[in-house]
């Protein structure tokens, strides 16, 4: 693991990289291994001082996993054979064993500079070279550049008086390392996705009083976590089949979509499904249900209802109740990530947890000891931030990146994201993305997805090296086609009827668009073989 400090000398004397990584998550640290094995000279830049990406800075309290472990890990030179987690929901503690692990057995930390959060990204076409530069002024030229920074940057909303909020007051990305205590504090949450209910579950029991900001009711589906037994055999022999079915499923996990239509099952069938699928607990009653459910509006009004109705048999206070899952859907169900609940609702129930509805009382100003609503003041102590990210593109955008033309690539997503197949923009060459936009991303289970988009990235740099080339870029054509594909796969769906962080639109300003590719990580794959197949069609090589 990183020691702390900053490790530039093997980057700056290797002034002539083949491929400059930028993220050490599970994407870069994919990627790292594998090009170091077919001989590229390649190193990863990462911000933080520890490898793990999302598992650096998801520290808060309660902060954990919400894909089950079996699928949560890399199948990558079977290092699932050697590392046993406690739990089948793992949490950010284990994920930092785990990586620790995965640093040892690869000897990653070697080729990474830590501390190293990249500033810029310049492209000179003539030298076929990028120059990248850090915060702390460090550079280094690579012939390409793998953008690994995944697809979360922390959003801030601009809420008067934030900054002078005189108790602690972290975003939940943002979390300080050395912990924070809740207990005997009065703590608000603002915000209720999946960071806010993790939060909400570990200051509930041990918090005075917890004030709960909610603009709109989450979703939760029941986690079903256990202790997972060490030694145990016949939960290791399942391992290797559950990690090979990944690409076969829509979500990148073992389970999928049933081939079942809502439509020729009988009420009794329906009902039955549902219930089965809720006491298999985890994304089983998301992504594992009938297809029309995310695509129809009947069939997705019967699974809010069913959902609603096991939620408010939960839920003493009438009001709460109504607040918490409302009898009339706020969105349809499914189209914003549920997130995974072991005792929210258990938490919600105590008298010393509050709900304020910021639809109908707004937050007005924060002053140094409470937040003001239209309807009044809360003294807080703690003030936690649980607003969510600037999702897919606003890592990306932070970075200055120049291709051949005049405008950066943050001025050319300015209207609206551009790319082919999620992996490269035209006017940007020898430029590739992981876990990005426009590529299955927030659709995909994370290891999944760096393993096999990662693994097509890898071959596409190894046949650029086996024939001599050294230039790749994305055609505006390919662009339009992608984007088109897109477009039309997510128009059949109801995912465009919710404000949500999939479609930017929790974002001020931000097109409001769907941000990565919701064909499922199969069909995502076929298409990337298929322009393998072709040669690489839809990019320009040079």
């Amino acid at each position: 693991m990183g020691d702390g400090s900053v490790k530039t000398g093997p980057a700056q004397q290797a002034d002539e990289l083949d491929v400059l990584i930028v993220g050490a998550g599970f994407s870069g640290l994919y990627q790292l291994d594998r090009l170091r094995d077919l001989g590229f000279k390649v190193k990863i830049f990462e911000a933080a001082p520890e490898l793990g990406g999302t598992w650096y800075w998801n520290c808060y309290p309660g902060a954990r996993v919400d894909s089950h472990c079996p699928v949560y890990q890399f199948a990558h030179k079977d290092l699932w054979r050697n590392f046993e987690f406690s739990e089948l929901y793992p949490s950010w503690e284990e994920m930092r064993r785990y990586f620790q692990y995965v640093d040892e057995a690869l000897g990653l930390s070697r080729d990474i500079v830590y501390n190293a959060r990249v500033a810029a990204a310049h492209y000179d076409d003539e030298a076929r070279r990028w120059t990248v530069t850090t915060e702390a002024g460090d550079t280094v030229r690579a012939r390409y550049v793998s953008l690994c920074v995944g697809f979360t940057k922390p959003y801030f909303p601009p809420i008067e008086g934030l900054e002078g909020f005189a108790g602690p007051c972290h975003h939940t990305a943002e979390w300080p390392q050395e912990g924070l205590d809740f207990t005997g504090k009065r703590v608000g949450v603002i915000g209720t996705g999946a960071s806010g209910v993790q939060i909400v579950q570990s200051a509930a029991p041990v918090a005075e009083s917890l004030t709960v900001f909610q603009r709109t009711p989450i979703m939760c589906l029941p986690m079903p976590q256990r202790q997972l037994s060490s030694g145990d055999e016949a939960f290791q022999a399942r391992l290797s089949e559950s990690l090979a079915s990944r690409d076969k499923c829509f979500g990148g996990f073992d389970f999928d979509f049933i081939e079942a239509s809502y439509f020729d099952a009988s009420p009794e069938d329906r009902e039955a499904l549902f219930e089965r699928l809720w006491a298999d607990g985890g994304f089983s009653f998301w992504l594992r249900t009938y297809p029309e459910v995310l695509m129809d509006e009947t069939a997705n009004r019967h699974a809010y209802t069913f959902w609603r109705d096991k939620i408010r048999t939960l839920i003493d206070d009438p009001q709460k109740r109504d607040l918490l899952a409302p009898m009339e859907p706020p969105h349809p169900f499914g189209v914003k990530r549920p997130s995974l609940q072991q005792t929210y609702w258990e938490a919600m129930n105590r008298d010393t947890v509050s709900i304020v509805n910021l639809r109908e009382t707004p937050i007005e100003r924060i002053t140094d000891k409470a937040v003001v609503t239209a309807a009044g003041e809360h003294p807080l102590d703690v003030l936690v931030l649980a607003t969510g990210s600037d999702a897919v593109t606003g890592a990306i955008n932070d970075i200055d990146i120049r291709g051949t033309g005049e405008k950066t690539l943050k001025e050319t997503w300015a209207q609206g994201v551009r790319t082919h197949l999620g992996v490269a923009v035209a006017g940007f060459p020898n430029l590739l993305f992981s876990y990005g936009p426009q590529a299955p991303t927030a659709f995909a289970n994370g290891p999944s997805s760096a393993e096999y988009q990662g693994e097509h990235l890898v071959q596409l740099l190894k046949t650029l090296k086996d024939r001599g080339l050294d230039r790749i870029e994305a055609t505006h054509e390919a662009e339009d086609s992608w984007n088109a594909m897109g477009k039309e796969i997510v128009n059949a769906s109801l995912f465009p009827k919710a404000d949500s962080w999939y479609m930017g639109a929790n974002i001020p300003g931000k097109p409001r668009e769907m941000l990565v590719f919701t064909g499922g990580l199969p069909l995502y794959l076929a298409q990337f073989q298929a322009s393998a197949d072709a040669g690489y069609s839809g990019f320009r090589l040079g």
